[in-house]
């Protein structure tokens, strides 16, 4: 309302003026705030999927060498399965 607050109300309406602009600021904080919060979430929920893949990794290496290790694969059968996994 602004100017027409001012005019009929005097220093209330400017009074009125300040007090919806001073929520309209809090509102914006209050939105970036939240924004912030949801993409410090997101990366921490990143970290910690690009750990456990890391470590998901780390396991199936260690399983192709045992499982090579003992026999039950050849090399060349895990070179074909790396091959098939990265295309």
């Amino acid at each position: 309302m602004g100017w027409a607050r001012t005019l009929l109300l005097g220093d209330i309406g400017n009074r009125l003026d300040i007090e919806d602009t001073e929520r309209d600021i809090q509102d914006v904080r209050r939105e970036l705030r939240a924004g912030r919060y949801a993409d410090q979430t997101q990366d921490q929920q990143i970290a910690a999927l690009q750990q456990e893949n890391e470590e998901l990794e780390i396991c199936v290496a260690s399983l192709i060498k045992l499982l090579e290790g003992k026999g039950v694969v050849s090399a060349e059968e895990v070179n074909k399965l790396v091959m098939r996994v990265e295309m």
